[in-house]
């Protein structure tokens, strides 16, 4: 029988509703999907900010459809909701992605470390080195009641959605075993590890807000797992990565020069790697 988890969710609520005033904390046994489930709360008007845990996700999605599903404890599950009104949402997966990592991993390893270093894979997965998927981030909005959709500028509901293994997982056809947290630490559980992303996680985000991505380039470099390894493009085409602009876009050289790519046209997978992206 699998025993029952304690979030401490009051603890995550005293951190978080002075920074998020109406924050609340909610946990789900089981629901289809944490995004899904705000999404549709925010498209009934529901927009207070708000941590929603799934101890289980029966129809979890990643990005482009994929599904992600997990047992109890076998994974972290959430997706944290709010109101956000950001100068550009450009590059806002990757700021949510290197709070996370540096959360998680506070200090770069020692070049020859033993450690791995958990780095991002443009535009929303955390992997460590050697090309193992450890987490993975799912980014929506929904307009609010009445507003004007197409207006760039409107405040719009944000879903920020987060899956990180915590146990080791099977492969899901994947080539590569997928990385977990008690890799690092056997005794790390789910809430640990939210306690220690949910503060930095919110606070980043308020940040983007008023800065945009450019402030977090210098450090996103250093987590960046793609910069300098030939990469394959949807499209078939190939090319060497060059880091990412200051909008977020993955910059790659091809034959016909280097391009920006946004996250909305293409995926991209290392050209010596396996992994599916």
């Amino acid at each position: 029988m699998t025993q029952p988890i304690h979030w401490n969710a009051e603890a995550l609520w005293q951190h978080i509703a002075p920074q998020l005033p109406g924050f609340s904390v909610e946990i789900l046994p089981s629901v289809d999907s944490s995004n899904t489930e705000l999404m549709r709360r925010a498209r009934d008007g529901q927009t207070d900010p708000v941590l929603l845990i799934a101890e289980q996700q029966t129809a979890g999605r990643g990005r482009l459809g994929r599904q992600w599903v997990s047992g109890v404890g076998d994974s972290l599950m959430f997706s944290l909701g709010l109101p956000l009104t950001p100068r550009d949402w450009s590059g806002l997966s990757l700021a949510v992605g290197l709070s996370v990592a540096e959360s998680l991993q506070p200090q770069l390893p020692a070049a020859g470390s033993s450690i791995p270093r958990i780095g991002i894979k443009w535009p929303n997965d955390l992997w460590l080195e050697g090309d193992r998927k450890l987490a993975g981030i799912l980014i929506e909005t929904a307009s609010f009641v009445g507003s004007h959709q197409h207006d760039v500028h409107a405040p719009r509901y944000v879903v920020i959605g987060i899956g990180i293994n915590i146990r080791p997982r099977p492969g899901d056809g994947m080539r590569t075993t997928p990385a977990c947290l008690q890799e690092f630490d056997a005794a790390l559980d789910a809430p640990t590890a939210l306690a220690c992303i949910l503060p930095n996680l919110v606070a980043q985000v308020k940040s983007f807000a008023h800065s945009g991505f450019e402030p977090l380039l210098p450090r996103f470099a250093q987590r960046d797992l793609l910069a300098g390894r030939e990469v394959v493009l949807s499209d078939g085409s190939t090319g060497m990565a060059q880091g990412v602009a200051a909008d977020g876009g993955f910059l790659v050289r091809t034959a016909s020069g280097v391009q920006a790519v946004t996250s909305s046209e293409i995926s991209v997978r290392p050209a010596s790697s396996p992994l599916q992206a």
